[in-house]
């Protein structure tokens, strides 16, 4: 399937996948410094912080372009918030003028959901009659992240923007995690 869509410029691939940004726990990491040991240790958040403590976030890594295409989330990851992240990823490869996007994902439930199957099916009809981008839907086994490609850029990706220091406000994390996979920050979908 990967080599199909590598084969054709109407076609593309790509491994789609969920991860909670937190505010204040920090990624597991190893450091060395010559006066003592450095632990990095969980923050607590001010009572009168207006932030939350955690941010959701989809994304979709393209291999062939070693690019990743974010949208963060008011709320929680759910069904109606998976075919939002959906439409607006069609809408951009029907941008680019694909006409298929063969999009890996994990047996998460919103993405087994009968609405994400509905919308799915809905969607691929219209996109045929209107000569937009479809998407293909590849289920990776049930619990084996260790398959989908994308579960090591969110892992790097949160060593290399952890704040020692201090509890980084919501915006300066979405600008940072922004900034670490080159991409634009845009409206949060809503819920």
């Amino acid at each position: 399937m990967i080599r199909y869509a590598q084969s054709d410029d109407a076609f593309a691939y790509g491994f789609e996948d969920e991860v909670w940004w937190s505010r204040t726990a920090q990624p597991a990491l190893h450091s060395w410094c010559s006066d003592q040991p450095f632990r990095l240790v969980e923050k607590q958040r001010a009572k009168d912080d207006p932030d939350g403590p955690a941010i959701a976030c989809y994304g979709c890594y393209l291999p062939s372009d070693n690019q990743m295409l974010l949208r963060f989330v008011d709320g929680r990851p759910v069904s109606a918030v998976t075919c939002a992240f959906l439409t607006w990823l069609a809408a951009h490869f029907t941008a680019k003028g694909k006409r298929a996007l063969f999009l890996i994902w994990d047996n998460a439930t919103w993405h087994n959901s009968k609405i994400v199957r509905t919308w799915l099916k809905e969607h691929n009809r219209l996109a045929k009659q209107q000569g937009s981008c479809r998407l293909i839907i590849c289920r990776l086994p049930s619990k084996s992240p260790w398959l989908n490609p994308i579960e090591p850029k969110w892992l790097h990706g949160k060593r290399a923007i952890a704040e020692p220091v201090r509890t980084l406000p919501m915006d300066e994390l979405i600008q940072r995690i922004c900034d670490y996979y080159h991409c634009q920050p845009l409206h949060p979908i809503a819920k």
